[in-house]
């Protein structure tokens, strides 16, 4: 059970289009697409709330009212001690401030101001029931000098190549192209530090007002070089929920509710 002394809080990345999710994107944005009887970022958000999180960023551009208008400022559920939890929400609206998403690190250096040193940072379109928002996680996180902590996936049939490398001792390894060790597939849930949105590694103005759009692997590669990356295997189910026959898929499966 995550211990709840020590929490920081999450951003979750809910502003793409999902083109590959046409037509079911065309008048809701995918992380309001239901999985299993619930939007998929709800069940990032009850987890979140489990774990302790007590306050979350979602960054939105495509139909991002309907996500604000869905979820309010406020998420709260009750434990089985009937303790009320409660994550209070904040939106980074990149489609009213810019008129589109930012991408990964451009969104991220937007919404920065609010989230403090270190925070949680997972997609809001991957299904991951499983996961836990460890606190002692973020512990050892805070504890090293790693500017990112990944989890890693057993690469799925689209993602045959992987992303990245993991090292005997942990460390996240950016592979040349021609290496033949194996790689893994970034989950997109990760434990990151404010800092790697700064110079060196990142030249994007703090809270980016001018709204650069950036991608995030880029950033990770460089600090990878520099041996400041740490990443680990995750072997819970996990779903990127990128196109319809996946969602689809995924709700033909009966799955235990979130404890």
């Amino acid at each position: 059970m995550s211990s709840h002394h020590h929490q920081v809080p999450a951003l979750l990345l809910a502003a793409g289009r999902g083109e590959r999710m046409r037509p079911l994107t065309d008048a809701t944005p995918k992380p309001l697409l239901q999985v299993q009887g619930q939007p998929l970022l709800q069940w990032h958000l009850a987890a979140l709330c489990e774990a302790g999180v007590d306050q979350v960023v979602i960054n939105t551009a495509w139909l991002g009212s309907q996500i604000s208008d869905y979820f309010s400022d406020v998420f709260g559920r009750y434990r089985a001690t009937g303790k009320p939890e409660q994550l209070s929400i904040s939106y980074s609206h990149e489609g009213v401030d810019f008129g589109g998403a930012l991408e990964t690190a451009g969104g991220i250096a937007r919404a920065l101001p609010r989230l403090g040193p270190v925070f949680w940072l997972a997609a809001g379109d991957v299904f991951a029931p499983d996961f836990l928002f460890d606190s002692a996680a973020v512990a050892a996180f805070e504890a090293s000098d790693h500017l990112a902590h990944l989890w890693l996936v057993p690469n799925p049939a689209h993602n045959l190549r992987g992303d990245f490398g993991l090292s005997a001792d942990g460390l996240a390894l950016n592979l040349p192209a021609d290496d033949p060790a194996p790689r893994y597939t970034y989950s997109t849930i990760a434990l990151l530090r404010a800092e790697l949105f700064a110079l060196p590694w990142c030249d994007i103005p703090p809270g980016n007002p001018g709204g650069i759009k950036a991608p995030l692997a880029p950033l990770l590669r460089r600090a990878m070089d520099n041996g400041r990356v740490s990443a680990q295997l995750y072997t819970g189910r996990w779903t990127d929920v990128g196109t319809p026959e996946r969602l689809a898929e995924l709700n033909t499966l009966s799955s235990d509710p979130l404890p």
